[in-house]
C-alpha cells in the first residue's frame, strides 16, 4: 500500500482509507448504505489490514454513534496497528448547544467519540461541516487545546468552502495554533467541483484532501448503465439517500460510465477500480475513503491501487467528465489562461 504525506504535516496515511458509514445501519439513511455488525466489521478490518489499509474513518453522526462503537470493537487489541479518524459538529442532542464547533460543544463531542471508540486519542479529528455561528477564533482555539491535551493528533475540516478554509488557516498561522492538515471533501468523476477552488487552495496551502464518496454516491459501481434499470440492491433506491446526496444529470453519469468501461477494458480493471485510480492520480489527494457493505465490494475497491492509468486514459476520463467551470473560473480561463493554469 502506498503511503502519502497528509498536507504539509508529518503524518503519513495510506492512499486508501476504510470508511465506516456502512457500520451499524442505525436508521433508514444508513441502512441503505449497509448494516455491518461487529463480526462483519471485524472481518472487513482484517481484510483491510492484510492489504495495508491501516486508516479507518468514522463520525459521531454515523448511525447516531453506533458506527464508532462497532469500529472500536472491531479494532480492539490492535490500536497500535491502525490510524483512526472521526468527525464531529453535527447535532447530537436536542439542546441549543448540542451542535456545532463551539468551545462548549467540541470537548464533549471529542470525549464522547473517544468513549465509543474505546481509545485515548484520535489520530485525525475533522469538523464535519462549517459552523458559521461560531467564530473561527473560538473553534481553532478549542481544537488547539484538544491537541495540546493529547486527545487529538491532527485536525481537519470537512465540506468547507474555499474562504471558510482559508480564513481558518490564516488565523491558525497568525496565532501559532494547530493547523488543518486535511480537508475531507466530496470529489468524483461525476462531481468535480472540488477542482475549481479547493484543489488549488489545498496545493498552495498544503492541505491534503480526504475524499468522501469517490464513486459518486454509489453511482460509479458499474451497475448503473444506460438503458438499464437500477440494481435491486443500491442506496440509490432509498429516497432519503438520493435527496441528501449530490445531484448528477443522467447523461453525464452515462457518459462517464461509458468512458470508465472503455478504459477498464484496456487495463483489465472494473469501473469502480478505474474511477478510484483516476482520483488517486489527482493533485492534492491525501487519501480516498472507500466503503463496502460486504467483503466482495471491499476486495474490489482494494484493486484500485498498485497500478497507474496512462496519460491518454486519464485524458479520456477527463474529457467525459469535464463540465462548465463556475464563475469566476471560466472567465479566468478565457481571459488570462496562461496565468491561471489548472492544477497538475
Amino acid at each position: 500500500m502506498e503511503y502519502r504525506q497528509l498536507g504539509g504535516s508529518g503524518f503519513m496515511v495510506p492512499a486508501l482509507t476504510m470508511g465506516t458509514g456502512t457500520f451499524g445501519g442505525g436508521n433508514e439513511f444508513f441502512k441503505a448504505w449497509g448494516a455491518s455488525d461487529v463480526a462483519e466489521a471485524t472481518r472487513l478490518v482484517d481484510i483491510c489490514l492484510e492489504a495495508g489499509v491501516s486508516m479507518f474513518d468514522s463520525a459521531d453522526g454515523y448511525s447516531n454513534g453506533l458506527a464508532e462503537e462497532i469500529l472500536g470493537a472491531a479494532l480492539k487489541g490492535r490500536r497500535d496497528k491502525v490510524l483512526i479518524s472521526t468527525k464531529g459538529s453535527f447535532r447530537r442532542g436536542p439542546g441549543p448547544n448540542d451542535i456545532g464547533s463551539s468551545r462548549h460543544y467540541l470537548p464533549r463531542a471529542v470525549d464522547a467519540s473517544l468513549r465509543r471508540l474505546g481509545i485515548d486519542y484520535i489520530d485525525l479529528y475533522q469538523l464535519h461541516a462549517f459552523d458559521a455561528m461560531t467564530p473561527v477564533e473560538e473553534t481553532l482555539g478549542v481544537l488547539d487545546d484538544l491537541v495540546r491535551a493529547g486527545k487529538i493528533r491532527y485536525v481537519g475540516g470537512s465540506n468547507y468552502s474555499g474562504w471558510h478554509l482559508m480564513k481558518s488557516l490564516a488565523y491558525s498561522d497568525r496565532h501559532g495554533l494547530a493547523r488543518y492538515a486535511a480537508h475531507q471533501a466530496y470529489y468524483s468523476l461525476i462531481g468535480r467541483d472540488y477542482e475549481w477552488e479547493l484543489m488549488p487552495l489545498g496545493i498552495d496551502q498544503k492541505v491534503g484532501a480526504v475524499v468522501w464518496s469517490p464513486l459518486g454516491w454509489g453511482r460509479l459501481t458499474g451497475k448503473i448503465r444506460r438503458g438499464q434499470p437500477k440494481p435491486q440492491v443500491s442506496r440509490l433506491n432509498t429516497k432519503v439517500v438520493v435527496d441528501n446526496g449530490p445531484p448528477v444529470a443522467d447523461e453525464l453519469l452515462f457518459k462517464v460510465v461509458d468512458a470508465l468501461e472503455a478504459v477498464g477494458k484496456d487495463v483489465g480493471k472494473t469501473v469502480p477500480q478505474v474511477a478510484l485510480a483516476w482520483l488517486l492520480s489527482r493533485p492534492s489527494i491525501g487519501t480516498v475513503i472507500i466503503g463496502a457493505r460486504n467483503e466482495e465490494q471491499l476486495k474490489q475497491n482494494l484493486g484500485a491501487v498498485g497500478w497507474n492509468l496512462a496519460k491518454e486514459q486519464i485524458a479520456k476520463l477527463d474529457a467525459a467528465s469535464t463540465g462548465q467551470r463556475p464563475y469566476p473560473y471560466w472567465h479566468q480561463g478565457v481571459t488570462l489562461p496562461e496565468r491561471n493554469p489548472p492544477p497538475v
